[in-house]
C-alpha cells in the first residue's frame, strides 16, 4: 500500500503540473510586454523541470515497481491495465508537447493563440478521469 501512496501522491504532482503549464501558456500568449514574457518564461521553466517532470519520473518508477506485483498470467487477464498504460504512454507524448511548446516560448517563436492553449488545458482532465476510473472500477 505503500508503494501505491506514493505512486498516486507523485501521480497528483505531476497533473498539478500538467494542469497548470497549459494555463501559463494561454496567459504567456496574451502577454504583450517584455516584464511579463521573461515572468512567465522563469515560471514555465520551473514547473515543467521542478515540479513536472520529476513528478512523471518518480510516478513511473513507483508504477512500474507496482508492476512488478502482477504476475504475468495475472497481467493477460487484465484488460484495464492495458488501457491504462496505453493511456499513460499518450501523457507521455502530451507531456513531450508541452515540452516543445516551452521551448517555443521559451525562444519567441510561439505561433499559437491563447485559444488553443485553452483547448490543451482540457486534454489532462480527459486523461485523469479514464485513468482514475481505469483504476479504481477496473471495469474490464
Amino acid at each position: 500500500m505503500w508503494l501505491k501512496a506514493l505512486h498516486l501522491i507523485f501521480m497528483v504532482t505531476w497533473f498539478a503540473g500538467l494542469f497548470y503549464l497549459p494555463r501559463l501558456f494561454v496567459y504567456h500568449a496574451m502577454s504583450e510586454d517584455e516584464i511579463s514574457n521573461t515572468r512567465f518564461k522563469i515560471m514555465e521553466r520551473k514547473l515543467f523541470f521542478g515540479i513536472m517532470t520529476p513528478g512523471m519520473i518518480v510516478t513511473f518508477f513507483f508504477g512500474l515497481w507496482m508492476l512488478q506485483d502482477y504476475a504475468w498470467a495475472m497481467y493477460k487477464s487484465m484488460g484495464w491495465l492495458h488501457v491504462k498504460l496505453t493511456l499513460l504512454l499518450l501523457m507521455l507524448v502530451y507531456h513531450y508537447f508541452c515540452y516543445r511548446w516551452l521551448m517555443d516560448f521559451k525562444h519567441d517563436r510561439n505561433l499559437r493563440s491563447h485559444v488553443f492553449y485553452r483547448w490543451m488545458n482540457e486534454v489532462p482532465v480527459l486523461f485523469l478521469v479514464a485513468i482514475i476510473i481505469l483504476a479504481v472500477v477496473k471495469p474490464f
